[in-house]
């Protein structure tokens, strides 16, 4: 077993035109010899980033794109709001540039003004920030990256991939008391909502990778928005509109680890002109997803915001009908993001139908389960996470649903570790020797959180058997806790069996026929359904 039979060889990808599988002199699809470190919440990926920045000067190069961005989210503490932290970069010389995504007003829970003060504020300092409205209709900018080039230093280049954006309620650590900076979401997660999510670090040649996603999406010609609304706004309030040319892109960081890394990407057919580097769209995250599973034996991993669509999910349901051995473990948020009449009962029937799907397949060799922190409120799981059979790992801004895999712009870091793990599952449902250490050891380090597992038992995560019964077993000690009344001391872990919320009869009735005649769980009018190209 090699990477190659589990990564996309380069015409795998499916977008011939993207420089990405033309970068390395051997056509390889991916990069090896790199170091890949998972950084699990906010608060630990921003105290890093601070600190990364900061160490930042003249001739260096900072790049990033983000869903939203909040010019006065803290990264660690007073003084350190990201607007304050990227334009004290450019006064030293750094060259910064970013793309945020054109979304809709606030009024409707978007982020247009807090994208547009946060890219004024990183302008007026002398840098570069654009709003960035190049997509289908109904579709956004999810892409959440960070590259930090080093003039001469090469040993320090970095890119930051992952789930967690430069914005309010995300910097939460694993006590999970919420972030200070907040944002109104469902009732039920409080005026602080605690926040799970993960990041990676990346050093070697992959920073490269990153880098050449970004300069494919800056270097695109064509306007920022199409709608002449749009464009006249931006005239009239003087906005910056078109891309300065970049610097030359460097070569690439040397060789620092044993992680073989492959960048995977949603791109959709944009209308009236595709993107240069992807003129037909790109669907490599559906398409990386898809081998992956073809070799999945033991235990899938997932973390995932969403985990809506039956369409989607169809690939995880086809490789539990084909291996009766193989298990999946699902941590989802226990209540979404918004509860209106409307949002909550659709929300709840695009996750309903893509369980029922799995569940059809899988049966109870299906689990799926929700976060709660020690003062009993949900945990709003945010993280994009898949670990297969401890070998293929998964971190990225892709949830499972429609919109990752067809209609945003996506971005996700696969990690094929070179070096296996040298821990032997005891259960019969072992792993093996297959395992590679980088898959393994993210799974355990998030299933240690989740259950408060202590040293010696630890070891129960290791094999999916037993790890699939340690999650089991910590989940109903948990509920049965609440159902009896919260009496004596409160039980270790976090977990809870997931139990979606009950739908009233004005609810039903209002949700399945919008459901079924005018949008799709994700939101998206049914004219921009779900096409299967990959």
């Amino acid at each position: 077993m090699t990477h190659a039979d589990w990564l996309l060889l380069a015409g795998e990808r499916g977008n011939p035109a993207t420089r990405l599988d033309r970068r390395r002199a051997d056509g390889a699809a991916w990069s090896r010899g790199n170091h890949v470190r998972p950084l699990v919440h906010g608060a630990t990926y921003f105290a890093e980033l601070l600190k990364s920045v900061r160490a930042m000067g003249p001739g260096d190069l900072l790049l990033f794109t983000d869903w939203r961005g909040d010019r006065n989210e803290r990264l660690d503490g007073p003084g350190t709001e990201i607007g304050t932290v990227l334009c004290r970069a450019v006064e030293r010389g750094v060259i910064v540039k970013g793309l945020l995504w054109r979304s809709h007003l606030d009024s409707f829970h978007f982020s247009e003004e807090e994208n547009l003060h946060l890219g004024k504020e990183i302008a007026a300092a002398g840098g570069e920030c654009l709003l960035d409205m190049r997509v289908r209709p109904g579709g956004s900018h999810h892409q959440k990256l960070v590259v930090l080039r080093h003039r001469g230093r090469p040993e320090l280049d970095v890119a930051y991939v992952g789930g967690i954006d430069l914005c309010h309620n995300r910097n939460d650590d694993a006590v999970h008391s919420g972030d200070r900076q907040s944002l109104r979401m469902a009732a039920a997660y409080g005026p602080h909502p605690s926040w799970h999510d993960v990041q990676v670090a990346v050093r070697g040649p992959a920073v490269g990778d990153v880098e050449a996603v970004f300069r494919e999406r800056w270097e695109d010609p064509a306007p920022l928005s199409r709608s002449p609304l749009a464009r006249l706004r931006e005239w009239m309030r003087r906005e910056d509109i078109s891309a300065d040319r970049l610097p030359p892109q460097t070569p690439d960081p040397a060789r620092c680890g044993t992680h073989t890394v492959q960048l995977l990407r949603t791109y959709p057919n944009r209308l009236l002109g595709g993107y240069p580097f992807a003129p037909d769209g790109e669907r490599s995250i559906a398409r990386g997803y898809t081998k992956a599973l073809g070799r999945a034996r033991a235990l899938i991993y997932l973390e995932d915001q969403y985990l809506w669509s039956p369409r989607v999910v169809a690939c995880f349901a086809e490789a539990l009908r084909r291996h009766p051995q193989l298990r999946v473990i699902a941590v989802v948020p226990s209540v979404p993001e918004e509860d209106g009449p409307l949002t909550l009962p659709m929300n709840l029937i695009g996750r309903v139908k893509a369980l029922e799907e799995l569940r059809r397949a899988g049966g109870d060799r299906v689990a799926v389960y929700g976060l709660e922190n020690r003062a009993g409120t949900p945990v709003y799981v945010h993280a994009k996470v898949c670990v297969i059979d401890d070998v293929w790992a998964s971190v990225g801004s892709d949830n499972i649903n429609l919109r990752s895999w067809t209609h945003d712009s996506e971005l996700g870091c696969v990690v094929y570790d070179e070096h296996p793990d040298s821990r032997r599952p005891a259960d019969p449902g072992g792993l093996g020797d297959g395992a590679r250490a980088f898959a393994r050891e993210l799974r355990l380090e998030l299933m240690r959180e989740h259950t408060e597992a202590g040293e010696g038992e630890a070891q129960a995560l290791c094999g999916p058997v037993s790890a699939f019964d340690a999650f089991a077993t910590s989940a109903a000690v948990l509920d049965a806790w609440h159902e009896g009344g919260r009496r004596g001391p409160r039980p270790p872990g976090r977990l809870r069996r997931y139990v979606p919320p009950e739908l009233g009869v004005r609810q039903r009735l209002l949700a399945i026929p919008l459901h079924r005649l005018l949008v799709d769980p994700d939101g998206r009018p049914l004219g921009m359904r779900f096409r299967r190209a990959f």
